[in-house]
């Protein structure tokens, strides 16, 4: 456990369960595929409730399909293995998900020091720490 940075790194593409794995796969700037399958119960229910066509992080964040993504009765082994292959022989494609997956990456830590700033300042015009807080009440400024 503890090692899935380190594995998504070394690996030339990846296969990943929709969720936050997604999301860890796109800041290695590891090129993936997204397959997930549920209770069909669920999926009657998420297809019914959906409000975006997308499931992954990387493709929510994108706001359009960076990754493939295979859901519930599409996620065959065929399919899967398909669309890794095609990921995994294509130079320029590979190519083009880093990339998007570096601007993601920009995209989330964009404004982190403006944000430590404001943290720092609010601290000293306090003249100290700001009382004991937890989860996150704890970063919330005054």
């Amino acid at each position: 456990f503890g090692h899935a940075q380190h594995a998504l790194a070394a690996a030339d593409v990846a296969l990943v369960a929709s969720g936050t794995a997604t999301l860890e796969a796109a800041l290695t700037k590891t090129p993936m595929v997204i397959a997930y399958r549920m209770a069909p119960v669920s999926w009657q229910l998420m297809r019914r409730m959906r409000y975006q066509p997308w499931v992954g992080l990387p493709n929510i964040l994108s706001q359009q399909f960076v990754v493939p993504e295979f859901l519930q009765d599409e996620a065959t082994p065929a399919r899967l293995a398909e669309a890794l292959l095609d990921i995994l022989q294509s130079g320029p494609r590979r190519a083009a998900m880093r990339q998007r997956f570096e601007d993601i990456h920009r995209q989330l830590r964009r404004g982190s020091a403006e944000r430590a700033a404001e943290v720092v300042a609010a601290y000293l015009d306090r003249g100290g720490p700001a009382p004991v807080a937890s989860g996150a009440q704890a970063m919330a400024l005054p």
